[in-house]
Order: structure tokens, then C-alpha cells, then sequence
């Protein structure tokens, strides 16, 4: 098992399915199961995850003092993730209404309350830092002033910036820059994704570069080897929901990656992990544990 630090954002995820896009207004609509409300966010996803996969996670968010920080209390303890790092710093608790359709299209929408103005305590960084190999440093703001810290220690850090358009990214370029393994969609990219991967190698120091293409699998480029290769999706299961499938891709990647430094097999493996989560509606669900998916490998 390896020690790894998740630094990112818990929220309350509200998942709702509609019959299509564009949304037809009806004053009324009675779509029963197609309601549900878990906890999620990028680092409570990755965390979970990374936990079912076998790895000794230290999870550092913010939550808040209301009914909602009280149910990603429970959530943590259900997950078997410890509570040590999630604080209860902020007076709400950030929350998503996320709608989407049977063919795989989805609308996130994000209430970050006023999660971006706050500050995690730096010296409980450096106390969980200490003790991981890998640092996942999520795009959030609190992730931000840490990133040196992380690269002062020698600790690989990985990042996903998910939909992002350019490498003059006002936002998510501290997080580029500080990357060992860089994580992004396809969907919002001004190029093909081989020669969008080409110029982040070219920008900044990152070794491994991953770009989740959705039904058409994944891009690995590697900055050492000079590869620049698709992996094919798969299909495990009928899809539920896509909500989550680039957190469940990057959390199995990290996995192994920390465990074999092998890229290519990590890359393989999350890629199946990926396909088997998005049966299930919730982003924070449908993990497999390693054994499982080793089964499912052969």
C-alpha cells in the first residue's frame, strides 16, 4: 500500500436525470430514482477511491459547520477515509446539481460557497506530506500555496485540470507548472490532443501527460520515452452516468503508478476502472477494488 495525499474538494453532489439536451420546460417532471443526493467532489472521489484501490489516504479539505458538513462526516467514516484533515472551517458546505441524459451528456453546476478565499493551514500540510509518497494536489484554491512545498520535499505530484483551453490558463497553470503528472479532458482543447500534449511539454517540466478522450479512450504521452499513444476505451458495464469518470481514470492512475512507476499498465488498468464506475449515477461510486479489477483485467 502506498501513502498518498489527496488535497481537494468535498462537496454534496445532487445528481438529476433528464430525458435530453437541450431540457424541454415543464412546470412539472416526477422522475422517480432519477433524484439522488451523496457526497462527492474531486478529492472526496479520488480519495474514496484510491481507499477501495488499497492505498493509505490523507485527505485534506474543507468542509462546513451546517446539516451537509455532517453527512460528508458520516461519508468519510463509511469510506473508512479518516476525518483528521477535512476541517470544518467554512460556515457552508461547498454543493453541485449535476443533470444529465442516458447517452452520456451531462451539465455540472458548482456552488463553491466561499471554499476559493480560504486557507488550509500549512503546518497540517507539512505533518501529512511527511508521512505520503505521492501528492494528489487537486485544482483547487486551497491546493495552491502548497504546491511548492510539495516540490521543495521531492514528492511526485500529480494534478487534473480537467476542461481546460489553453497553457495561459490564468487558473490552472500554478498546477501545470508544478506537475510530475498532469491530467486534462479533451473536451475544451484548441488542438488535436497529441500536439496539445506536445506544447505542455514543451511549457513545463511534466514527465507524464494523460488526456481522457471520453467514449474513445485516453491519450498517454511521456516526455522520457517519447510516446505519444491511444488507449482504446472498453466496455464493462451499460452506462449509468459519465459524472466521475475522469476522477475514477486519474485515481487508478495514480494507484499504480505509485506502486510500479509503470505508466503504460497503469494507464490500462485505470482505463477499465474508469468504464466499470460510470454504471453507477454517483461520482463517488462504482469503484472496484484492486483484487476485482485485476480479475477484470484478464
Amino acid at each position: 500500500m502506498s501513502g498518498v495525499l489527496v488535497s481537494g474538494l468535498i462537496n454534496i453532489e445532487t445528481t438529476l436525470r433528464v430525458d435530453r439536451f437541450p431540457i424541454e420546460y415543464l412546470p412539472v417532471r416526477y422522475p422517480f430514482y432519477g433524484v439522488n443526493s451523496t457526497v462527492s467532489g474531486v478529492g472526496f472521489n479520488v480519495a474514496k477511491a484510491l481507499t477501495v484501490l488499497g492505498d493509505q489516504v490523507r485527505l485534506l479539505s474543507l468542509i462546513g459547520r451546517d446539516a451537509a458538513g455532517v453527512l460528508v462526516k458520516d461519508a468519510l467514516d463509511a469510506a473508512k477515509i479518516s476525518r483528521a484533515g477535512v476541517l470544518e472551517q467554512l460556515t457552508n458546505t461547498a454543493q453541485s446539481i449535476i443533470l444529465y441524459d442516458g447517452g452520456g451528456k451531462r451539465q455540472i453546476n458548482l456552488d463553491l460557497k466561499d471554499i476559493q478565499e480560504q486557507i488550509y493551514p500549512g503546518e497540517l500540510f507539512e505533518r501529512a506530506l511527511q508521512q505520503s509518497s505521492l501528492a494528489v494536489m487537486c485544482n483547487i484554491n486551497f491546493s495552491r500555496p502548497s504546491l511548492v512545498h510539495v516540490r521543495q520535499a521531492g514528492k511526485l505530484i500529480a494534478t487534473d485540470v480537467h476542461t481546460i483551453s489553453s497553457l495561459d490558463d490564468d487558473y490552472n497553470r500554478d498546477f501545470m507548472a508544478a506537475a510530475d503528472i498532469l491530467f486534462m479532458s479533451d473536451e475544451n482543447l484548441p488542438l488535436a490532443p497529441e500536439e496539445f500534449a506536445r506544447r505542455v511539454f514543451d511549457r513545463f517540466g511534466v514527465e507524464i501527460v494523460v488526456i481522457g478522450l471520453g467514449s474513445r479512450g485516453a491519450l498517454l504521452a511521456m516526455r522520457q520515452d517519447h510516446i505519444l499513444e491511444r488507449l482504446p476505451a472498453v466496455v464493462t458495464r451499460p452506462v449509468v452516468n459519465t459524472i466521475g469518470a475522469g476522477d475514477a481514470l486519474f485515481s487508478c492512475f495514480v494507484h499504480y503508478y505509485a506502486k510500479t512507476r509503470d505508466a503504460y499498465q497503469s494507464l490500462q488498468r485505470a482505463v477499465v476502472f474508469a468504464s466499470y464506475k460510470i454504471g453507477e449515477a454517483g461520482a463517488a461510486d462504482g469503484f472496484l477494488d484492486e483484487i476485482s479489477l485485476e480479475r477484470l483485467m484478464e
